[in-house]
């Protein structure tokens, strides 16, 4: 059958859509900026005909209604990303969290998650009937290929990223046509401590690297101080506005890329409207899923990779938490170990952790002998190479472990370096 015909007869309302979903089912949302707000209203609103439907996905930028307390005996939340509006239904037992690797996440979908229902965000049909996963391809493009039930929320503000990211009408079983601007991140405000951890970040950043960098001040301030450099290249998890600007600077082109060479490369966007038109239809932009972008054995095909991800806490050995404060859940993973282990393998490859030297309060230090009772040990000690604050570059691979305290106590904060040192003598049985 023509695709046109086959969209007219699945096209429908969003409550009516949401009624296919059964008790018990097991779902997945579209990620961050691209979640299917519209659709997950509408399955809230039907919630008294569910009974323990499972909620699977990363970060929810949306309200996330259903893991509010009350919700408990329709919906079950579980993250793979903790986000600010799902970290209370975590602590208060409501939720659960499932670790894994952002790269594995497509897979954990096929292995041990098998879902019923995938609930996907796209642009609207191309002239073959192919709508893209814009700006949340990740595990969005190969949920609906797992999914028994694809609900599909077609959206014309959502931008046609290239690369493959494209799902065809066939393959959906409801479209719910619903045309609302997509969530605007705008750009976090960066003080003199991130502008002094960007300046130190930047420093190590060569003519014709190729960046992944995450999201935030830290990775935004890095970009500050990046003008000046040339040919640089993006194959990350995500970018954000900061990169628009340099490629229109000229700084990020693509062309000393040795893998994808002259594209930037992403499985996830977020940011304002000037990122969204940017990669609307653009051939620079090519958008993969994760098990692609992530993979440590395909990033790592990139000569002089360069990973800056941040960080909680580091202790002296060189352990990173990156994702919980003590036993708390903040967030996950994300791709910090994807890209730490791909550069570690990539010809002139580099990683950078970078954090300020405190809490944004300055009466904690970052900088610890022990992590936190119950803290996660996101990177590990073996991984770890550049370790980066405002006070200094510290790098600690292939060190002692004696060397590795010595040099983390140099980049802390002055005030809590004494005591460091005294800690560390107590640890190590040795003079500082």
């Amino acid at each position: 059958m023509e695709w046109k015909n086959l969209y007219k007869e699945r096209l429908t309302t969003a409550e009516e859509a949401v009624k296919r979903i059964k008790s018990g089912d097991r779902i997945s949302t579209s990620h961050a900026v691209g979640e299917p707000t519209h659709i997950i209203d509408a399955m809230v609103k039907n919630r008294e005909a569910y009974r323990d439907v499972e909620i699977v996905h990363m970060v929810s930028m949306g309200t996330s209604e259903y893991a509010q307390p009350g919700m408990e005996p329709y919906f079950i939340h579980n993250s793979v990303f903790v986000g600010g509006a799902t970290r209370g239904t975590i602590k208060a037992g409501h939720g659960d969290f499932t670790p894994c690797f952002f790269s594995q996440i497509p897979n954990l979908f096929y292995r041990t998650l098998p879902l019923d229902v995938a609930v996907i965000h796209v642009s609207p049909p191309d002239e073959h009937g192919y709508c893209s996963c814009g700006v949340s391809v990740d595990y969005g493009r190969t949920s609906a290929e797992q999914a028994k039930l694809v609900i599909a929320q077609v959206n014309k503000h959502m931008p046609r990223t290239l690369g493959d990211t494209f799902v065809h009408v066939s393959n959906m079983d409801c479209i719910v046509e619903h045309d609302a601007p997509l969530i605007d991140l705008p750009p976090p405000k960066i003080t003199n401590i991130e502008k002094a951890i960007g300046e130190n970040c930047a420093s190590l950043v060569r003519d014709g690297d190729c960046l992944q960098l995450g999201i935030g001040a830290i990775p935004d301030a890095v970009l500050l101080f990046l003008k000046d450099k040339k040919n640089l290249g993006i194959h990350s998890e995500m970018f954000s506005d900061g990169v628009v600007e340099l490629v229109e600077a000229g700084v990020v082109n693509n062309s000393a890329k040795n893998f994808h060479k002259g594209v930037c490369l992403a499985t996830f966007l977020m940011g304002t409207r000037r990122l969204y038109d940017f990669v609307d239809n653009n051939p620079m932009v090519n958008m993969y899923p994760a098990t692609y972008v992530n993979n440590p054995l395909v990033a790592c095909q990139n000569d002089n990779l360069m990973s800056i991800n941040s960080c909680v806490q580091i202790d002296f050995l060189g352990q990173v938490c990156a994702e919980s404060v003590g036993t708390t859940q903040i967030s996950a993973i994300g791709g910090q170990a994807d890209f730490v282990r791909a550069a570690s393998y990539s010809k002139g490859g580099r990683s950078i952790i970078a954090m300020a030297s405190t809490t944004a309060k300055g009466d904690i230090s970052k900088i610890v002998p022990f992590l936190d009772q119950g803290a996660v040990v996101t990177t590990s000690r073996y991984d770890v190479e550049y370790v980066v604050t405002e006070y200094g570059v510290a790098n600690i691979k292939y060190r002692t472990t004696r060397d590795r305290a010595r040099m983390l106590i140099n980049i802390a904060h002055p005030k809590f370096r004494d005591e460091l040192k005294e800690a560390f003598e107590r640890r190590f049985n040795a003079k500082f």
